[in-house]
């Protein structure tokens, strides 16, 4: 696979990946690759979960989801 970047673009990376310690730009890109792999698989997972739960009618109310929120927030 290949991508295509600006100069510029290359430049940034390659000054993110030597502030992270990685061997070079392409390392810095591999590694997000595999963290995107990652956490759309989880969503993905999180979200049929989900389904499975509203499927056997096991759901709460907007307003209690709402006040979850909120508490979440610290509103």
């Amino acid at each position: 696979m290949e991508v295509q970047l600006t100069e510029e673009q290359e430049a940034q990376l390659s000054q993110i990946a030597r502030r992270d310690g990685k061997s070079d730009a392409g390392q810095l890109l591999q590694d997000a690759a595999m963290r995107l792999l990652e956490e759309d698989s989880r969503f993905r997972a999180a979200v049929l979960e989900g389904k499975a739960y509203a499927d056997r009618g096991e759901f709460i109310e907007e307003e209690e989801m709402d006040a979850r929120f909120e508490a979440m927030l610290g509103s």
